[in-house]
Formats: structure tokens, sequence, C-alpha cells
């Protein structure tokens, strides 16, 4: 058994990218945990932490052992960074190093094997998803952990971006910039087959209530995602890619790996442990188990964490 981390911007971000890899690693055996920046609030008690709970289902539908959110508010996705929320940093004006040195620590302190993060460029240049290319990439360093870095075909998206646009999927997005977005295909190193958790991953975004029924510019897409047939989803969203820096390519976790005994670079030793930690406030509850056609129970708990830099 290995632990992922799987690093994300946002609750929701989880399940667009990562949530049929998360699916089949957890069925696997896997413990995997999803570490996100933000809260999802822009403004102070927008949703009342209501997106946090959705992640927290959201992870125990796909299987995952545990959600954190590392501390961050949201930053938007607009061209005004707003000034921070009282007691809150906006995660794109965080500093990386702090918070690398904090996302090191958990990842010192669970013995993770491997780091799910974004591309260099955050898939479409949301600043919140650099920042966790950023932060990903100097925690990996900092705690001696491999990196993989989810992202989209740059062809694919060319090829149907016109399309969403037409179709007002998607609004506030200019086609030019849009084929930018993603990795080439050339750069991708893996492609994951996730229709088997097809309906675990549906089921994860549909946890997402305050975005699926909101006026955001991709809030269309969600709906017609959740509300779409199984088959047709699966073909919409039924493969992951990811890009590891440097070109490695075959297993994204080898089959029968185990989580190693101490990370290296960091020493967990020197990390004080996450339910030790008086810093980190923890709220533990099982959720309700989910069922899906595999047959998989998923298993949650939830931590949030908002530590000083280690």
């Amino acid at each position: 058994m290995a632990t992922i981390v799987a690093f994300h911007a946002h609750p929701d971000d989880e399940v667009l990218l990562t949530g049929g890899t998360i699916a089949w690693l957890a069925a696997e055996g896997h413990r995997v945990i999803i570490v996100v920046a933000t809260n999802g609030e822009i403004w102070p008690d927008q949703h009342r932490g209501q997106r946090l709970d959705e992640l927290r289902a959201s992870a125990a539908i796909l299987g995952a052992y545990k959600a954190v959110h590392l501390g961050y508010a949201d930053s938007g996705a607009g061209p005004v960074l707003f000034e921070d929320p009282p007691g809150i940093t906006r995660f794109a004006r965080a500093d990386v190093e702090e918070a690398a040195r904090k996302l090191a620590g958990l990842l010192a302190d669970e013995h993770a094997d491997l780091l799910l993060s974004y591309d260099p460029q955050g898939g479409y240049g949301h600043p919140d998803h650099v920042q966790v290319h950023q932060v990903g990439a100097q925690a990996a360093r900092l705690a001696g952990v491999r990196v993989v870095e989810a992202t989209v075909p740059r062809e694919l998206i060319a090829r149907f971006g016109r399309l969403l646009l037409m179709l007002r999927l998607v609004t506030r997005h200019r086609l030019d910039r849009m084929r930018g977005y993603g990795m080439p295909q050339s750069a991708i190193t893996h492609r994951v087959d996730v229709r088997r958790y097809a309906a675990q991953k549906r089921a994860g975004l549909a946890a997402h209530k305050t975005d699926v029924f909101s006026r955001g510019r991709t809030a269309r897409l969600f709906r017609a995602l959740v509300r779409s047939p199984l088959p047709m989803f699966r073909i919409a969203c039924g493969t992951e890619w990811f890009a590891e820096p440097g070109g490695r390519t075959g297993e994204l976790v080898a089959r029968g790996q185990t989580t190693r005994a101490s990370p290296t670079g960091i020493s967990a030793q020197h990390q004080p442990p996450l339910t030790n930690n008086p810093q980190v406030s923890a709220i533990c509850q099982p959720p309700t188990p989910y069922l899906g056609p595999s047959q998989v129970k998923a298993r949650s708990s939830w931590v949030s964490v908002n530590v000083a830099a280690r």
C-alpha cells in the first residue's frame, strides 16, 4: 500500500482532474490524501464553510483516506487580486516557500510516496492553480517525494473549445487562450483509464452543489456532466492525464508498491504529527459509506490544517 497526496487548488478540482484516479488508487488499497490549498471562498463567510463540507463528501465518495485544507483563501480568477479576508491569506499572494514548507511537512508526516500536482500553467492559468504547481514542485523537492502533474491534452481542448463556447457550457474564456491550455500530447507521460470509476467520479462532482448550481463560468458544464447518462459521462470524463517532470513513463503507482518508512529530504521525526500538533484543528467524523458499482466502500476523515510554516 502506497500513500498518495493529491494537491489541488479548490474544492471540486480534486474530482475534475483526478477523481477517477483517486477512486482507482483507493480501490487498489492505496492510501489517498486530498489536500486543497484554499477553502473555495473569495469573500468572508461567502459559503460559511459549505465548500469544505462538500469536499469532505466528495472525498468519502471517491474513497480518499482524508481531506486537508492547507489554510488559504480563494484568490478568484479575475484580473483583480482583492485584499486578503480577515485572518487568512489568498493563496496567490502566499509566500511560495512558506506554503511549500507546510505541504512538505504534511508529506513527511504522512510518509507520502507520490504527490499529484498541476502542470506549470495550472491547466488554464488560474492564479491559484499556477501557485499549486509552484508550491507542489517546491514541496516535492523539500520532502524528496516524486511528483506527477495533472493536466489535459492541449490538442483536445483546441478541438472542443469552440463547441464548449458555442454551447455556453463555459463562459468568460477566449478561444485563442484556450488553445494554450493544458500540455502538448507529447509532454503527457501517463494516461489513466478511469471509466470503471465513472459513477464515483460523477457522484463526487455532484457533491459540490455550491459550484454545480452557481453562476460560475463552468457551472453549466458541471450541471451538464452531473445530469448526463453514465455512458456519456464515461466518454467525456473517462480518461485522466498526467505529465511527469523529466519525462518518466510507466506505471503511475507500481502494483504492490508500499509506503516507504521515512521520506528523504525532510525527516518526519522533526515534523509534529498532525494529530498531536496543537496548531491543527481536527474534526474526524465517519462519513456515510458510498457503495459504487465496484462495491468499493469509501472511508474518509476530515482534517483542517492551519499551521505556521515549519
